[in-house]
């Protein structure tokens, strides 16, 4: 049996360019170029059927490591937890105050850009401590 190499990571959403933008900043991912034969992304967009353009947007690890991350419209909001979230590791290796002020710094990076701060999970017996945050859209993510 072969082994699976590389994923992708679907986000379904109302505004896939808003949220993949949105990732972009915190992953440091980067938006691939338009189709070939578009100038632009909105120059392809323009080119779909009405109910097509916005559909669907892209952003990749520019250093090809990380996973493809693919946004498509969906027609329902979101009216439930996350059953997978992504752990942005910002903190790794880090203890105590040191992960506390890490985590802080990066919560507050990330709320002007739409973020939203939901609860610190303090440290316990087994864990490190992480903050839960929300994105653009009300999906849950970690700072980890």
């Amino acid at each position: 049996m072969a082994s699976i190499r590389q994923f992708q990571v679907t986000f379904d959403c109302a505004e896939p360019e808003r949220v993949a933008r949105f990732w972009c900043e915190v992953l440091g991912y980067v938006v691939p170029p338009p189709p070939e034969g578009f100038a632009t992304w909105e120059s392809f967009n323009r080119s779909l059927a009405p109910e097509d353009q916005g559909a669907a947007f892209t952003c990749s690890d520019p250093s090809g490591v990380g996973p493809r991350l693919y946004f498509q419209r969906v027609p329902e909001g979101k009216v439930v937890k996350n059953r997978l979230h992504l752990d942005v590791r910002v903190a790794t290796g880090l203890v105590g105050e040191e992960r506390l002020a890490a985590l802080e710094a990066e919560c507050a990076r990330l709320i002007p850009l739409g973020a939203v701060r939901v609860r610190l999970l303090p440290a316990d017996d087994d864990n490190e401590s992480c903050l839960v945050m929300q994105d653009v859209e009300g999906n849950e993510f970690c700072l980890d």
